[in-house]
């Protein structure tokens, strides 16, 4: 909600019972400085097979401009570093001059658009638009990360003056890889229990719940279950959120209810 400040953090735990399966934690904060413009700072640590490990900070900003019909459109752009750490030391190729230990930061540069009104939202991004490739000597690319292209939208139905109703999809484009999508389903009741579930094209089916402890504090906790072949190997996917918000230029009593996306 505007003039709200956001701070949170996540812990997601990939493929439990797979061997280095990734790990992620994530810390941020999203800050409006004045009903237009909005500050957002995230810090997000990953470990990926017990080999890679990679910490990212970026400092998000967004520009909101209202039209006719309170339309709102938000312009954003997204700076960032990423710290790399290339550890084969307890693996059987720790001796291989091809897998050296490798050590690089690279620079990450993004924009996106967001639409949205009350009842509904679309947006296009691209977190990652510059591709970046870590090369070693007499080894092909040890890191490669290509620009991402995600496409999202969602709607918001009243059922009844307790409960809402909302689809949503995700559409996910990694250039050099096949298309992906999401497609959701989430019921929000008198806006603080929250159950969902979703669909991920040939990879898994989700469960969700968020519970708001006070109208400030959210706890939420999502569950994947692999529908590819890792099902035969994991026992699925874990997801952890808590969210806190609070008032910062004191306009929050002009929103009689919170925006349910």
């Amino acid at each position: 909600e505007p003039s709200l400040i956001q701070v949170g953090g996540l812990y997601r735990t990939q493929w439990v019972g797979v061997q280095g399966a990734p790990k992620t934690a994530n810390i941020f904060a999203n800050i409006p400085l004045n009903d237009k413009i909005e500050l957002g700072l995230n810090f997000s640590n990953d470990k990926i097979g017990n080999v890679l490990f990679q910490n990212a900070f970026n400092v998000d900003t967004a520009y909101k401009i209202t039209l006719n019909n309170d339309l709102n459109v938000s312009f954003g752009v997204k700076v960032g570093v990423d710290y790399l750490s290339f550890d084969f030391s307890n693996t059987n190729v720790s001796n291989d001059a091809q897998f050296p230990n490798t050590k690089r930061t690279v620079f990450n540069f993004g924009a996106g658009v967001f639409v949205f009104k009350e009842q509904f939202y679309v947006g296009l991004s691209s977190p990652s638009i510059i591709p970046t490739a870590i090369d070693v000597e007499n080894s092909d690319d040890l890191f490669t990360n290509s620009p991402h292209l995600f496409l999202i939208g969602g709607y918001v139905f009243e059922a009844t003056d307790d409960l809402k109703i909302k689809p949503s999809t995700v559409v996910k484009q990694v250039f050099g890889s096949p298309l992906s999508f999401d497609v959701s389903i989430n019921a929000l009741y008198k806006n603080r229990f929250e159950l969902g579930a979703a669909y991920r094209y040939q990879d898994a089916i989700s469960a969700l719940a968020g519970f708001n402890i006070t109208p400030s504090l959210k706890l939420g906790y999502a569950y994947d279950f692999s529908t590819s072949e890792l099902n035969d190997f994991s026992s699925g996917s874990h997801e952890f959120v808590l969210l806190y918000k609070f008032d910062l230029l004191g306009l929050s009593k002009k929103y009689s209810s919170p925006r349910f996306y």
